[in-house]
């Protein structure tokens, strides 16, 4: 009887458990994306979507996604000389370049820019302390460094759900400009840490939206209802808060 009234109180006062992630391969995440509405955004990172190389790398990998899809086929985009093993350019045509001009998870670092060095975002200390991967304004920090339009949002305990759900869901219904989320792995009941992947979709009857996992050995893509996402990244990284950043060509500073 005291295990029936307690439950009763949890119910009666609104308590509620953490929903779950759905995957978006089953049957229901499939009908959500064939009735999303704000899903512009899906189409052209799908087809330049990759999986992160290290665990370290769902920053730079979620950037080099978004790098590609504005910028693979227009010009001066850089060359990964490691794609192709050079003791094999004897075989090749004469001036035949095996290698295509895009954006990979090594070439993504500048030299001489202020983002973190590929040491740094592996551990090598930084003041004395190591910073594994790229929080959020690092992040923000790194694809400025690119050139590109970025503005970052730290999720913080004032921030408004519904401010940020119209700002998210604006985002993917717009062509030419995508959204990172950085956000605890834990609040999602997902095994690892802090992970920063793209958003694809929002599905308006759900309200949920999509997130495009960059580490599918972990975790595959799933659809994560809107107060659940905003709730985790709205917890603590390093120095402040996670959060998201919304990116598109045009350098702009940073906040």
């Amino acid at each position: 009887m005291r295990f029936l009234f307690t439950l009763f109180l949890a119910v009666g006062m609104g308590a509620t458990a953490v929903a779950k992630p759905i995957d978006w391969s089953s049957d229901l995440g499939i009908g959500r994306l064939e009735r999303s509405k704000a899903k512009v955004d899906f189409f052209p990172l799908a087809n330049h979507f990759e999986s992160q190389t290290n665990k370290f790398l769902c920053g730079p990998t979620s950037a080099v996604i978004v790098l590609n899809t504005l910028r693979v086929g227009g010009k001066d985009l850089p060359q990964d000389k490691t794609t192709f093993d050079e003791r094999f350019n004897e075989h090749l045509p004469k001036d035949f370049d095996p290698r295509f001009q895009k954006y990979t998870q090594k070439n993504f670092f500048l030299e001489g820019s202020d983002m973190k060095t590929p040491a740094q975002v592996s551990g090598e200390k930084i003041s004395g302390e190591a910073d594994y991967g790229l929080q959020l304004k690092q992040l923000a920090t790194a694809l400025a460094a690119h050139d590109l339009k970025v503005t970052a949002f730290v999720v913080d305990d004032k921030a408004d759900e519904a401010k940020i759900k119209a700002s998210l869901v604006k985002n993917l219904k717009t062509r030419g400009d995508y959204v990172l989320v950085n956000y605890a792995r834990k609040s999602l009941e997902q095994k690892g840490g802090g992970h920063i992947s793209p958003l694809g979709a929002y599905d308006e009857v759900s309200d949920s939206f999509l997130v495009m996992d960059v580490n599918p050995n972990t975790a595959p893509w799933v659809w994560v209802s809107t107060h659940e996402l905003i709730e985790a990244m709205r917890t603590k990284d390093t120095v402040e808060n996670r959060g998201y950043v919304l990116v598109s060509e045009g350098k702009v500073a940073t906040k």
